[in-house]
């Protein structure tokens, strides 16, 4: 069985090709519903089928596992999979986000403030700040939302975008961190990561932060981790192609590995 990624777009890639990087062995599904995105404009509704027939087609292609990269679709469509969709459809499978991960490792870097950004839907929907409060000693968390980033890098206009992002942390005098909120944007981190090294200003970015977090799930659900072909397979779906997503692929992966 392999372990599978969903996203509206090709941000989940980045995380993809991080873990990938983290734990070679495994087999491994990529759903991006390029066809759709962004889904940051979108009602809850409308992600919820949309995310739902994503799934629906990793656990088709054999998912065991499945980590829902889209932070938009993780406020709350992500829940009510896990408790009503896969209970009663998958219930020996598993579905996963990103946002409890990241605060998670908010929480370990010791900010006293940080910046959030992220698209429309992630803002509008305070499920950071609702995690977070769930800690007694939490980092004050101030969210910005930044719908063109996602389309701009899309496009592969990432000037634009890490300007737009450098503009907002060059605004800021109080905040000593940003989260980059959406996995779109972790396709800048390290360029962020460069720039903002010597200000000891830290960039909270997914693709640091999953790897990690689902090598040590894995450690502690041994049953699940047996269940998962070991042939470093890797196949990658896309609801809408173009021949700037090549590019793309070609550049991150090391080339063009789509399911027709």
């Amino acid at each position: 069985m392999k372990i599978g990624f969903f996203d509206s777009g090709l941000g989940g890639l980045t995380i993809m090709n991080a873990v990938t990087k983290e734990l070679p062995q495994y087999d491994y599904e990529f759903y991006g519903d390029t066809a759709n995105l962004p889904y940051g404009d979108k009602k809850e509704e409308e992600i919820f089928e949309l995310t739902k027939r994503g799934i629906e087609h990793l656990f088709a292609k054999d998912c065991l596992l499945i980590i829902v990269a889209c932070n938009t679709a993780s406020t709350e469509t992500l829940r009510k999979l896990q408790t009503e969709y896969l209970q009663i459809n998958y219930p020996d499978r598993r579905i996963l986000g990103v946002i409890i991960p990241t605060i998670e490792k908010l929480l370990e870097e010791r900010i006293e403030e940080a910046i959030l950004i992220g698209t429309n839907r992630t803002i509008e929907s305070r499920k950071y700040h609702i995690e977070l409060n769930k800690y007694t000693e939490a980092p004050k968390l101030n969210s910005i939302a930044t719908p063109s980033l996602v389309p701009l890098i899309e496009t592969q206009k990432y000037d634009e975008a890490y300007a737009q992002i450098c503009s907002i942390i060059d605004s800021r005098t109080t905040e000593k961190g940003i989260i980059l909120g959406c996995t779109h944007y972790t396709t800048l981190n390290a360029k962020l990561s460069d720039r903002y090294r010597e200000d000891n200003f830290k960039i909270i970015s997914q693709d640091e932060i999953i790897p990690k977090k689902l090598h040590e799930y894995l450690n502690r659900h041994p049953e699940l981790e047996k269940r998962l072909g070991k042939n470093s397979k890797r196949n990658i779906y896309l609801t809408k192609h173009s021949e700037i997503y090549d590019k793309f692929l070609a550049d991150l992966l090391g080339g063009v590995f789509i399911d027709d």
